[in-house]
């Protein structure tokens, strides 16, 4: 009998499986770092002396939640530097700008981000704003989305940019009426700036995965996608942390890789990405994948339309957005890292890039056949209808940011005016997409958005924040809690090739998390309410709150 024992038993409260052969259940017993048995009464005759039995009291048992599109290490730095997240108006900005400034009178630069663009007119912060907060030094803060920076005039100054230097091909210069560099820099026009901020140490790099590593399990997340492994504007390459702390046994989740495509270079960067794949796949973490940044954002214009956006007065402007790689190209890239077996991982938020994407796809699937590589695309915040369809056709899946697809000031001021009404009607087309046969992995992209899954849950669901006052957004596009709940779990297992996770199981690994309720015996309206109680890895026990 011993040797049937079960290390852990957790019993007492409804357990949502994510497994179709049999989705509830009431006890679950691991053994090492496998489930063994799930069940109900029938599974304590594996508890013995030395097993931990949890008694869940009522609480709902799931899977571990995965996140298929963060940055993990990026955010844990941010967390130690000057963190903008959740400010409100210039005001309030700029006072914590100057207190973090008057803190930290040892920093020669000041760095951090989060703040939104909805504060400021346009989205386009002016230099002079930062220039009275912090005039000694230079300033260097990234916004939300982390597709723009807001920089004072000393910062423009020490890295010599000023109204005759050019727009780089992928990014742009916001100017002033005299086409003077007024303080706010896109895309790839940060890094003109980002080269000369002091790049962080391998040691607060590990700090800082490890900070953040913390926070993900405390949100019952067990493994993830880090979307990209490189450097990338302000961003220090996050790999060395990875292996490190991996090497050390300091990694307790289970991490895939996107090593960062060199949009500057092309095929000639494969045998590097080769070494890369080899080096910084170790312990926990696999570099298997390859991300490809195919466009922008549609707030400052950069995310690439199949039709121009629309200006102020709702007039067609010039501007498309941008394909940073050529379609031609990016069709023969994928095709050959498919054949080398990496999986490609897209950032396409515009319907021209999103069909740039998938028709790369298509020539690599014609070409090389389906070798199993799970390419998926990422945020697809507008799909035409003719694409949707295809992910399903081509074994591409829709990887979601659920808590972007609401009503809130960035949707409503800087977005829908300048898309247009037809175009904001296919935005984040969650139901489409699965009444279509995709599979939907989900993730955050923190520290874009929250890492809270529950919080992404809640807005799949109900397309509209916890409390607000503002209308539904797309309503015909909601999906089930069921279905979101597969889609942060057994969908994003499935991009991340972690094909015994992500379902509760006998023979899986015992990835779990425990919620505070079960979010499917209440109303919808609630789900955000909801936290993470304990989180496990493996059986072992990663996350504990105070009242667990």
């Amino acid at each position: 009998m011993s040797d049937r024992t079960a290390d852990l038993v957790l019993t007492g409260g409804p357990v949502h499986t994510v497994d179709p052969a049999r989705p509830f259940a009431t006890s679950v017993a691991v053994r090492g770092e496998r489930i063994v048995a799930v069940g109900h009464d029938e599974v304590h005759d594996l508890i013995g002396p030395r097993t931990e039995v949890v008694d869940l009291h009522g609480r709902l048992l799931v899977p571990g939640f995965q996140d298929a599109h963060v940055h993990p290490v990026g955010a844990g730095i941010e967390l130690g530097q000057c963190d903008l997240g959740g400010a409100t108006g210039v005001t309030d900005l700029l006072e914590r700008i100057r207190a973090w400034a008057d803190a930290h009178p040892d920093r020669p630069w000041i760095t951090g981000g989060g703040w939104s663009m909805e504060s400021f007119p346009g989205g386009t912060p002016d230099r002079t704003l930062l220039d009275t907060a912090v005039p000694d030094r230079p300033v260097f803060l990234v916004n939300r989305d982390h597709h723009g920076a807001w920089v004072n005039t000393l910062a423009l100054e020490l890295a010599g940019v000023t109204g005759r230097t050019p727009d780089p091909a992928d990014g742009r210069i916001e100017r002033d009426a005299d086409g003077e560099p007024s303080g706010t820099l896109q895309e790839g026009a940060m890094e003109l700036v980002a080269r000369h901020v002091p790049r962080v140490t391998l040691d607060e790099q590990v700090a800082g995965l490890l900070r953040a590593q913390q926070v993900l399990h405390a949100h019952g997340i067990t493994a993830w996608q880090d979307a990209l492994l490189g450097e990338h504007a302000s961003t220090a390459d996050p790999a060395p942390a990875y292996r490190r702390a991996a090497l050390d046994g300091l990694l307790t989740a289970r991490v895939r890789g996107a090593l960062w495509w060199d949009r500057e270079s092309g095929l000639e960067q494969l045998d590097r990405l080769l070494e890369r794949r080899d080096t910084f796949t170790v312990g926990r973490i696999r570099a298997h994948t390859v991300k490809i940044m195919q466009d922008g954002i549609a707030e400052n214009g950069t995310a690439a339309l199949l039709g121009p956006y629309l200006t102020g007065c709702g007039c067609a402007s010039d501007n498309s957005g941008i394909s940073f790689v050529d379609p031609a190209e990016l069709a023969r890239i994928v095709t050959r890292l498919d054949r080398e077996g990496f999986q490609v991982h897209f950032h396409a938020l515009g319907d021209r890039a999103v069909r740039e994407a998938l028709d790369a796809v298509e020539a690599a699937v014609a070409a090389n056949g389906h070798r199993g590589n799970r390419h998926h695309l990422a945020h697809l915040q507008v799909v035409d209808s003719a694409d949707v369809p295809r992910f399903r056709e081509l074994g591409a899946t829709a990887n979601i940011q659920a808590l972007w697809a609401t009503h809130e000031p960035q949707m409503d001021e800087l977005t829908i005016p300048f898309l247009g009404s037809e175009r904001a009607a296919r935005q984040y087309p969650f139901g489409d997409l699965l009444r279509s046969g995709a599979v939907l992995a989900a993730g955050s992209d923190w520290p874009v958005s929250s890492p809270d899954p529950l919080a992404a849950l809640h807005n799949a669901v109900n397309r509209q924040d916890p409390g607000s006052d503002r209308p539904v957004f797309l309503p015909e596009q909601r999906i089930t809690l069921d279905a979101a709940l597969t889609a942060y779990t057994a969908g994003s297992a499935y991009v991340n090739h972690l094909d015994d996770t992500g379902v509760v199981a006998p023979g899986r690994l015992a990835d779990l998390a425990v919620l505070d309720r079960d979010i499917f015996a209440r109303p919808v309206e609630e789900i955000a309410h909801a936290r993470v109680q304990q989180t496990f890895v493996g059986g072992q026990r990663v996350h504990a709150a105070a009242d667990a």
